[in-house]
């Protein structure tokens, strides 16, 4: 999470979003970066809620706005995929090495989910239980250039982004029965990606 006090403004962290490179780019601009440990990076808008905001307002600054990114919610499952088959996670139980994307997007739609699906859920990430307070800025991974506009003029600065944390390529074939459960499974995340349209 990056926080720009003047600017009144929270970058919250959704993972695999590029949340990284930002940080890269702008943590010298930054007047508060949380990059570890990786809970407090990624925290969640209702957590900001509950313990970042209230802290923020003793401070001086009640009406800091939240920004974050969501990724096309498919793309987003398969992000994962594609980061939990690094090869130093062989053998490790959150590994998915070995395995087809359409296997581990059956293990994300399941109820209790084995450890190398409990990636979480970008919706839950962004929104309140009920799908209230969500974030104030709210950009699609797809829309880089958008997201860097609003944030050269907000910041009044100029920054070069390079990837980070990238994932290995690997196949995303699903079977078109999967797709269809796994877009079910996803719709709280596709409501949210596709209102931003």
């Amino acid at each position: 999470m990056l926080v720009f006090w003047k600017e009144k403004i929270a970058f919250m962290a959704t993972p695999k979003t590029g949340s990284t490179a930002y940080q890269e780019a702008l943590r010298d601009r930054a007047d508060i970066v949380i990059s570890d440990p990786t809970t407090l990076k990624h925290t969640a808008i209702q957590r900001y809620n509950r313990f970042f905001r209230p802290m923020f307002a003793v401070a001086g600054a009640e009406d800091i706005e939240t920004l974050a990114v969501i990724r096309e919610p498919i793309d987003w499952v398969g992000s994962w995929y594609r980061f939990r088959s690094r090869p130093f996670l062989k053998g490790n139980p959150n590994s998915t090495a070995g395995m087809s994307f359409d296997e581990f997007a059956l293990a994300y739609c399941q109820g209790s989910r084995p450890s190398f699906a409990a990636v979480g859920s970008q919706a839950k990430f962004l929104t309140g239980p009920k799908g209230e307070d969500s974030v104030d800025h709210l950009f699609r991974y797809e829309d880089q250039a958008g997201l860097i506009a609003f944030l050269r003029d907000r910041l009044d600065v100029d920054f070069d982004l390079n990837r980070r944390n990238v994932s290995p390529k690997k196949d995303l074939f699903l079977n078109p029965k999967t797709e269809r459960k796994l877009r079910r499974k996803l719709a709280a995340e596709y409501d949210l990606w596709e209102g931003l349209a």
